[in-house]
């Protein structure tokens, strides 16, 4: 079984605190991490914007990649949010197989 990283930004807290209960409690994501505030800079519809934003860290199954973006996308307050993964390519094994335990 493959697993991922699956690194999103939120608008606020309340908003990290949302993606972090769904994903888990719909086995989409084995753990959600919500981090530190962070500031972001980025082009918008042509234009430089800057933002305080919340990172949040999902530990997924590869193949879960795409119903958890789905619904990130769903309940989500920005047009396009960041939702990108990144594949584990070690650790440790009884942590993965954790992993796969507590997703669906």
């Amino acid at each position: 079984m493959e697993y991922v990283i699956v690194y999103m930004t939120a608008a606020d807290l309340k908003e990290a605190k949302k993606i972090q209960q769904v994903l888990v409690a719909e086995k989409l994501a084995a753990c959600v991490n919500i981090l530190s505030e962070l500031d972001s800079f980025y082009w918008w519809k042509g234009k430089k914007e800057g933002a305080k934003e919340i990172a949040v860290i999902a530990k997924t199954r590869k193949g879960l990649v795409d119903k958890l973006t789905k619904r990130v996308k769903e309940i989500h307050s920005y047009e396009v949010p960041c939702v990108v993964a990144f594949p584990i390519i070690g650790g440790n094994q009884d942590f993965l197989k954790w992993i796969g335990e507590n997703t669906k």
